[in-house]
């Protein structure tokens, strides 16, 4: 045997590996500094277990959704050995699993969310946060396991919290599937830098949370429940909850009516010290089948399980709607005290036992309830208690308040409404959904074009244009994008990166010739930019009709406020207060637009070549109105030598006479210093590539150009 193994080409040893499968010191190791391209191609169809031709889409339209929420009620209720339902009902426990998969969603890069069925996987399946929610899943595999292909893990995770709901008496606004799953961990997200779980490296100044993060420690979905670094303040947790929710898309009437809501529900637990716990599913030995925190106290579940570390239940119907939470909250004063686990809580003093809840075992038995320093934020918080008042005089009102806010922490990260499948999609279009109205398909593509040519816009204005319209579009939310000419509006129209001088003058033109042929402001823009590259290449653009022109009132600045790039490497535009390096920046924006590894390459190079950018460096053409591989000719060029001249800027200087010949940022030297990324400019750079490239660039622009394009 031994013999065989020295044979193997894969180990080239005569004893058996230790690391089989690639555990020695990674690239990333000794580098930890380079991009990292794999978050352009992590979810590649090589990890896709379905067929190419599979449609999500297709097989969900073929679902019964009424049986699929029938066989979910029914479960509610259908309590497990191995995992009993507190009070009979799994009701609280999967509307905690459904608003921790939604609640990831954060505003500032669109990334989180319930959209991807991500829980499934680290680090969001081991996550503090998360303790206990692999039960639930669990608990949910013999539906999806009937309903197969139909129903995603996404649409099942977020679908059975609104379930719950029902199946408690609360109110739901609405329930839109089309969530295809994913297949690994999502590389693309930052989580924090932090390397340990709760954990706090991630607040600057006077409590100023870094961006993009939206939590305020590490595995914590958003804040510490105990208040601030387990500070038992009402008043400083409210400043987190205020930061946090508004990060996540939500007011303070939304937070108020969502917080409420969802603790009208279940109860927390921490029967023991938390050093019961057994290790989070990543870290649990293989026999655990990926179960994770295996509690060695007692029982191990039930009225003995172990989860955040508070114990109890906040109202004294935990499987019922009602308005039970505000009337505790407001009915009495309340002292701090330590549960069981030794977490900071609150306690009612002497309460009634009219208003004590059932142990989650045993009815006859009461129990008080409590509620948390988050909690008493809604209380002790100026602002939060005026709205705290209100529902709790207005119970109607909070019951279709939390509704409202439910559905849009479920589906805040599914774009515009078009994308949403199923006979329980609201007719109401909300503002957050970004509405588009319908564009108009009738009308003479070749005269527009031909106006367009003879505007007298030059082919940058054209291209740049088209470009900073539709370069918005961000994959991770399904925001921004070309379709509602958005452009035109605030904020977008004042932004700095899109030359507001310069924008001005070619959209009153473009909007003139939309005018004269009934074609959306939206179309013509992108047929603009489209003749633009006709122009400059010589080939024709594809184009598809139809876009819509969305108004100022359907337009919420402060939410599209988001959407404007402190950094875009395809326009070489980069503040220069922004601390982190343009090339890395530029690698998001490319992940934000669903572009490959090569589809970023080609649209810099074919950018560059047009000198689409925002300042005089990137200068690597003598032809700008000509697309060509010039960029990664020049790029590539050994005679030119290159030297920083500030913290994104460099001369290139030719070797031999040392006269400055180029001029170059960050954005673009990667492409000849990053290897992964010279190999793909080394394609394009060379002799017989031109036309190839020429292809590409149009292939990748017109990717760009439809991304948000979900109408065809």
């Amino acid at each position: 045997m031994s013999s065989e193994i020295s044979k193997c080409p894969v180990t080239g040893a005569g004893t058996p590996p230790k690391h089989p499968t690639g555990r020695g010191t990674t690239n990333r190791d000794w580098w930890p500094n380079a991009l990292n391209l794999k978050i352009l191609s992590q979810h590649s169809s090589l990890v896709d277990p379905m067929d190419k031709k599979y449609s999500y889409s297709k097989e969900f339209k073929k679902l019964n959704l009424k049986a699929l929420k029938k066989d979910l009620a029914k479960l509610m209720t259908d309590s497990q050995d191995w995992w009993p339902a507190d009070y009979g009902h799994y009701g609280p426990f999967f509307i905690r699993m459904t608003w921790h998969a939604a609640g990831t969603y954060r505003t500032s890069d669109g990334r989180g969310g319930g959209g991807t069925g991500a829980q499934r996987f680290a680090p969001l399946n081991s996550w503090p946060d998360n303790g206990n929610l692999d039960k639930a899943r669990r608990l949910l595999w013999p539906i999806k396991k009937k309903y197969g292909k139909k129903i995603s893990w996404a649409d099942l995770l977020i679908l059975t919290g609104n379930v719950a709901i029902e199946s408690m008496g609360g109110k739901t606004f609405g329930f839109g599937g089309g969530r295809p799953d994913i297949w690994g961990p999502e590389k693309d997200v930052f989580w924090g830098k932090e390397n340990e779980w709760l954990a706090n490296n991630r607040y600057t100044g006077n409590r100023e949370l870094d961006m993009p993060l939206a939590a305020v420690q590490m595995g914590l979905i958003y804040v510490n429940p105990q208040g601030p670094d387990e500070n038992p303040d009402p008043l400083l947790s409210a400043r987190d909850i205020r930061e946090t929710f508004g990060r996540m898309a939500m007011n303070d009437y939304e937070t108020v009516a969502l917080t409420a809501g969802g603790h009208t529900f279940g109860k927390a637990h921490g029967a023991a010290s938390e050093d019961h716990k057994g290790s989070e599913p990543e870290g649990s030995e293989i026999e655990e089948m990926g179960f994770g925190w295996t509690s060695d106290f007692k029982s191990g579940y039930g009225r003995d399980t172990i989860t955040s570390g508070i114990e109890g239940p906040w109202t004294a119907n935990p499987t019922k709607w009602d308005n039970g939470y505000f009337e505790t909250l407001y009915k009495y004063e309340w002292e701090l005290k330590k549960s069981p686990a030794g977490a900071h809580q609150w306690h009612p003093i002497n309460q009634l036992s009219e208003d004590m809840a059932p142990d989650p075992e045993d009815p006859s038995i009461k129990v008080h309830t409590i509620m948390t320093t988050a909690d008493m934020a809604m209380r002790m918080d100026p602002e939060y208690d005026k709205i705290s008042r209100h529902f709790l005089e207005n119970p109607d009102e909070l019951s279709d308040a939390f509704a409202k806010a439910w559905y849009k922490l479920l589906h805040r990260d599914m774009g515009p409404k078009n994308r949403y499948l199923g006979p329980e999609v609201p007719n109401e279009e909300l503002i957050w959904q970004d509405p588009v109205p319908k564009g108009n398909l009738d009308y003479d593509i070749d005269d527009i074009k031909s106006k367009i040519r003879q505007s007298g816009l030059t082919v940058q204005e054209m291209v740049e244009t088209a470009w900073a319209s539709a370069s918005t579009y961000r994959h991770t939310d399904m925001r921004g994008g070309a379709n509602g000419a958005r452009i035109r509006l605030s904020p977008q129209k004042n932004w700095e990166v899109n030359k507001p001088e310069q924008l001005n003058k070619v959209l009153s033109i473009l909007e003139n010739i939309a005018k004269q042929s009934g074609a959306s402001i939206a179309d013509v823009i992108v047929l603009a930019g489209n003749v633009g590259i006709e122009i400059a290449s010589g080939k024709e653009v594809p184009f598809n009709p139809g876009r819509g022109d969305a108004s100022q009132e359907q337009t919420d600045e402060h939410s599209f406020s988001v959407l404007e790039p402190f950094s875009d490497g395809f326009r070489n535009y980069h503040k220069n207060s922004f601390n982190i390096n343009a090339e890395k920046m530029l690698l998001d924006k490319a992940h934000l637009l669903s572009l490959s590894a090569p589809e970023m390459t080609v649209l810099v190079g074919g950018l560059r070549s047009l000198e689409i950018g925002n300042n005089d460096i990137g200068n690597f053409t003598d032809e700008p109105n000509k697309i060509s591989n010039d960029f990664f000719i020049n790029l590539l060029d050994m005679n030119i030598k290159w030297q920083p001249t500030g913290r994104n800027s460099y001369n290139g200087k030719n070797r031999s006479t040392g006269e400055n010949v180029r001029t170059a940022s960050r954005a673009d030297l990667v492409f000849g210093s990053n290897s992964q990324l010279r190999a793909i400019a080394e394609v394009y750079a060379e002799d017989d590539s031109n036309d190839k490239f020429i292809t590409d660039f149009i292939n990748a622009w017109n990717k760009v150009m439809n991304a948000d394009r979900f109408d065809i």
